[in-house]
């Protein structure tokens, strides 16, 4: 069975970057479609990326666009979100998901395209 571990979240000032990790436990889960989604604190959990298992195709909600970047390295079993200038509306706990399967643009932005979950890291964004 799959198991995903996210890092790398953290304190930073707005403006700042920071990069997460997440690592697969199995290696056929280079296969899977990979995701970040964010929970901010008193909302619902919110797509942020998506990247197919090749790393050919990318998917970025309209918030993060242009700021963050996903992408995978199959060597390492790993999916990264470099996340570039920061905003405190950024500030949530993200996590990584996978599927092997991918449902398309507009399922794969939708939780319940993912049966894989990660247990999350905190990334908190001050003013």
């Amino acid at each position: 069975q799959v198991q995903l571990v996210e890092s790398g979240g953290g304190l930073v000032q707005a403006g700042a970057s920071l990069r997460l990790s997440c690592a697969a436990s199995v290696r056929t889960s280079n296969t899977y479609v990979k995701a970040w989604f964010r929970q901010p604190p008193g909302k619902e959990r919110e797509f942020v990326a998506a990247i197919t298992w090749t790393g050919g195709s990318t998917y970025y909600s309209e918030s993060v666009k242009g700021r963050f970047t996903i992408s995978r390295d199959n060597t390492r079993n790993t999916v990264y979100l470099q996340m570039n200038g920061l905003k405190p509306e950024d500030t949530a706990v993200y996590y990584c998901a996978a599927d092997p399967i991918w449902k398309g643009d507009n399922q794969g932005r939708g939780q319940t395209a993912y049966r894989v979950w990660g247990q999350g890291t905190q990334v908190t964004v001050s003013s």
